[in-house]
């Protein structure tokens, strides 16, 4: 398990994921009343679970551009 460096702390791959998780569920939470007008949770499970997915599908590409330089 990889880990990062932050000022002392040791953050995990699994500590990253659990942030993650809460904020995509926070956010799927806000984008589903501004646009539906009610918490559904069968939307705001499907998009939570896009939003984290969006995350790591980010994290590769930047990963991956910055070991091409």
């Amino acid at each position: 398990m990889g880990s990062y460096i932050l000022k002392g702390y040791s953050v995990t791959q699994f500590n990253i994921f659990i942030i993650r998780a809460v904020f995509g569920a926070v956010f799927a939470v806000i984008l589903t009343r501004m646009f539906y007008g009610k918490v559904e949770l069968v939307y705001v499970a499907g998009l939570a679970v896009f939003l984290v997915g969006m995350a790591y599908v980010l994290e590769y590409f930047r990963k991956r551009r910055k070991n091409i330089k």
